[in-house]
């Protein structure tokens, strides 16, 4: 505000006075300016009090500097190192030092710190030296910057070093606490991952598994990678690998949906591209903007055939016993949730002694290369890659330089269909029975379980109840089903398998008779006595109905 605009109005003021009182304004901030060093006062105006000049550099004491400095300081010279100079906040952290005296005899510290080696190269190449963070005896974390102290041959003084250590304890603790919250991230994120993947592979009979899943990257985003394995009864076995695009817990929890989801659809007992056609419909429910790629296989020990059905995912690869790696080709659809697509099944032979992958683009997909060069690479490790599956699983993650920096995440599923001998083939056995005729069948049936049970050795007990099943079940095919009808036996080391096949695809269902029902019992007989029991349409149609005993141990 402009006081003078209002002076003529206030009791004995003027207005002139005013206006010179206020010209004495910058005299008074004069006292508060401080003279240059040989300058002339201002013009015009009193000189008000100068302040006291500030020190020239070449006034000041380098020990002065040095020994005030809150940073630890050390002068040290020679090629020995020799203690020059400590000032007192280096004394204060670590205790007096002599003078004279190596450095490497009564400075532990800078041992402790590995910073000797690099004090040599300091005084070899004339050039400063920092090293970060560096933590000391005295538990405290530290920035040591080494710089070169040029000789003066004049005085007789040797070249050497100045030690500046900074205490960056503060700055060091934060980061460590930040790199373990990350690490306990990341940590957390896996065990999620890990968790909606199966805790433990199913065995089945025939066939020997493994899986390995490696995260990708060091961040803490879970991926959607996953496998499965699915005993579905009767010997078979199915085989799942899926990816949903992406990372983060949105992927993760599209993923545990459709692993879900695909138990319970392989349960059905369906063909694998039925399974797909129902997966492609879910999908597109769960999350529409997720793309997601499964295969689907089920392997049959009857037929040494693998069944599959693929979503846009990577085909599976079979390596036969002496070698050969074939490809599965077709039929591969598009991603999953796409919807309009007819998925198709295919086949592809898994004998005794070959092994077959299923894995995710993790493993073969780089930035620098096209991914069927990655697949190709994939086939020449599976080619050479023999042993157990665990084995096979590790010798094609270290061939394809899959390692812990890898930016994405990797899912392998080993499949061996080994080729047993000597003893161990004896505990694998086939038998089977046409069905001609009527009803004539029924007792010819269960002759032949009779002998062929017998022939197996096992106990009275157990083949007693086989013939009891078989009998049953070939009772209710002649009753319900249509030629041509076939009766099947199959013992492994661990179960023994009862199948009957005939045209008809009405799949029976378990009801409770009535009392006065001639009819309707022959199921849930099967089921009380059987260890499991269920039925499936077959690929040509028709139907197979099947029960299962655990053998006794």
């Amino acid at each position: 505000m402009n006081f003078t605009r209002w002076s003529a109005r206030l009791p004995g003021t003027q207005r002139r006075a005013a206006r010179e009182d206020h010209s004495s304004v910058p005299a008074a901030r004069a006292e508060y300016v401080r003279a240059e060093p040989g300058t002339a006062p201002p013009q015009g105006g009193p000189v008000g009090v100068p302040l006291p000049s500030a020190p020239d550099l070449e006034d000041l004491s380098a020990r002065d500097i040095l020994g005030r400095l809150p940073a630890l300081v050390a002068l040290v010279h020679g090629t020995g190192h020799h203690v020059a100079y400590v000032n007192d906040a280096y004394t204060a952290a670590f205790g007096p030092r002599p003078c004279g005296a190596p450095a490497a005899e009564v400075m532990p510290e800078l041992t402790e710190i590995g910073l000797l080696p690099l004090m040599d190269q300091v005084l070899r190449s004339g050039t400063p030296r920092t090293v970060k963070s560096r933590k000391a005896v005295d538990g405290r974390s530290y920035t040591v910057t080494c710089t070169p102290v040029r000789p003066d041959k004049e005085k007789g003084r040797e070249g050497g070093v100045l030690v500046y250590a900074a205490d960056v304890t503060d700055h060091a603790e934060a980061a460590e606490r930040l790199r373990a919250s990350e690490g306990r991230h990341r940590e957390t994120a896996v065990t999620l991952q890990r968790s909606l993947l199966p805790q433990e592979l199913e065995q089945p009979d025939d066939l020997r598994i493994a899986a390995t899943y490696q995260p990708g990257g060091t961040d803490a985003a879970v991926g959607g990678d996953w496998y499965d394995v699915i005993t579905l009864g009767a010997g078979r076995t199915a085989l799942v690998i899926g990816d949903v695009m992406g990372r983060g817990v949105r992927a993760a929890a599209v993923m545990g949906q459709l692993r879900t989801a695909v138990r319970a659809y392989a349960r059905l007992d369906l063909p694998p591209h039925e399974v797909l056609q129902l997966l492609d419909g879910l999908a597109a429910e769960i999350d529409a903007s997720q793309i997601a790629t499964c295969a689907y296989a089920v392997h049959d020990p009857n037929e040494g055939l693998l069944v599959y059905s693929s979503a846009g995912h990577l085909p599976i690869l079979v390596r036969e016993e002496d070698g050969t790696v074939r490809r599965a080709e077709d039929p591969i659809g598009p991603p999953l949730g796409t919807g309009g697509w007819i998925h198709t099944s295919g086949t592809i032979p898994l004998p005794p002694g070959s092994t077959a992958v299923l894995y995710t683009d993790g493993l073969v997909e780089r930035r620098s290369e096209d991914i069927d060069e990655g697949v190709g690479a994939l086939e020449r490790a599976l080619s050479g890659a023999t042993g157990a599956p665990q084995v096979v699983c590790d010798r094609l993650i270290r061939s394809l330089n899959v390692t812990a920096e890898h930016d994405d995440d990797v899912a392998v599923l080993v499949v061996q269909h080994p080729a047993r001998t000597g003893a161990a083939a004896e505990l694998f056995h086939n038998a089977s029975l046409d069905l001609l005729g009527g009803i004539e069948a029924a007792p010819r049936a269960r002759a032949f379980a009779t002998g062929v049970l017998a022939s197996w050795r096992f106990p009275v007990e157990l083949c007693d109840l086989g013939v009891l099943a078989a009998g049953e079940l070939v009772a209710n095919s002649l009753q319900h089903g249509t030629p041509p009808m076939r009766l099947g036996l199959r013992r492994t080391d661990r179960r023994l398998i009862i199948e009957v096949t005939d045209g008809d695809d009405h799949l029976p269902r378990r009801r409770r008779a009535e009392p006065a029902d001639e009819a309707g019992r022959g199921i849930s007989i099967v089921a009380s006595i059987a260890t499991s029991w269920g039925s499936r349409r077959t690929p040509g149609g028709g139907k197979a109905v099947w029960c299962e005993f655990v053998l006794p141990q």
